[in-house]
């Protein structure tokens, strides 16, 4: 099992993960859609594609651009398609147990 815990709660948690680059990739319906606000900020990986982001909103407080995905990923990355990640900063915890 694999959790995403903030302030020692856990907000997603799943066995269902593909991890790539040290990042877990959790399906998104595993986390609860007013838990996202949509951001702005794109990315570019040079093998995965583009990334897009969104902010989490946990207990009245915004966690910018915490949360990202690849809605078309590369052939290379395909496997991470309708899959989100988490940074793991700003006390969001990534852990496998």
């Amino acid at each position: 099992m694999v959790n995403v815990i903030y302030n020692h709660k856990v907000i997603a948690q799943t066995d269902d993960t593909v991890v790539v680059e040290e990042n877990h990739y959790f399906p998104k319906e595993v986390l609860s859609e007013d838990l996202l606000e949509e951001s702005d900020l794109t990315t570019t990986c040079p093998w995965k594609g583009e990334a897009h982001y969104y902010h989490l909103i946990i207990d009245g407080k915004k966690l910018e651009n915490m949360v990202w995905y690849y809605p078309n990923p590369k052939e290379k990355a395909k496997m991470i398609k309708d899959r989100i990640a988490f940074y793991q900063k700003s006390g969001l915890i990534v852990r496998e147990e």
